[in-house]
């Protein structure tokens, strides 16, 4: 169980590190473009690429984000609740979103294998096969999903997720 733990901090650790390179990313775009207005020369898909970024980053911020209890909570209505119903309803709260979200991240993944089969590209000046983009989404929703796991899991054994 204590491998599982490590080794669960170590992917979420990696997928904040993803998380932080895509922002980085995105800065660098953003300053080559600034700095191709200035000298004359154009990034192509500066915009593009930015924009693909920011869903990775956005994506990959998620499980981190959990369980730094970063996500928007119902904490009045918990807190209200008696312990003894407290704990199934966060327990069935954080269920349903692993249910939601591991459909999601399934759904993200078809979308990068078709993406991959058929050899979509981007549309603007920098053909990028989108299952590349696409793939840090379902990545980032996997993590998710089992970042909510984790939580539902605690939740329901009585610990603090």
């Amino acid at each position: 169980m204590r491998l599982l733990g490590r080794t669960l901090e170590g992917l979420f650790r990696l997928s904040e590190l993803l998380a932080a390179l895509m922002g980085l990313f995105i800065l660098l775009v953003i300053l080559a473009q600034v700095a191709g207005r200035y000298l004359g020369f154009v990034v192509p898909s500066a915009l593009e690429m930015a924009g693909f970024a920011t869903a990775g980053l956005i994506f990959l911020g998620l499980a981190p984000t959990l369980r730094a209890g970063g996500h928007i909570r119902v904490r009045l209505l918990l807190g209200k609740l008696p312990p003894g119903a407290r704990r199934p309803l966060e327990t069935f709260a954080l269920g349903l979103g692993f249910l939601a979200t591991l459909y999601a991240s399934i759904q993200a993944w078809l979308k990068v294998a078709e993406g991959f089969r058929y050899g979509d590209l981007a549309p603007g000046l920098l053909p990028l096969p989108l299952w590349l983009p696409q793939s840090f989404l379902a990545v980032g929703l996997s993590v998710f999903a089992l970042a909510l796991l984790e939580a539902g899991l605690k939740a329901w054994q009585g610990g603090e997720e």
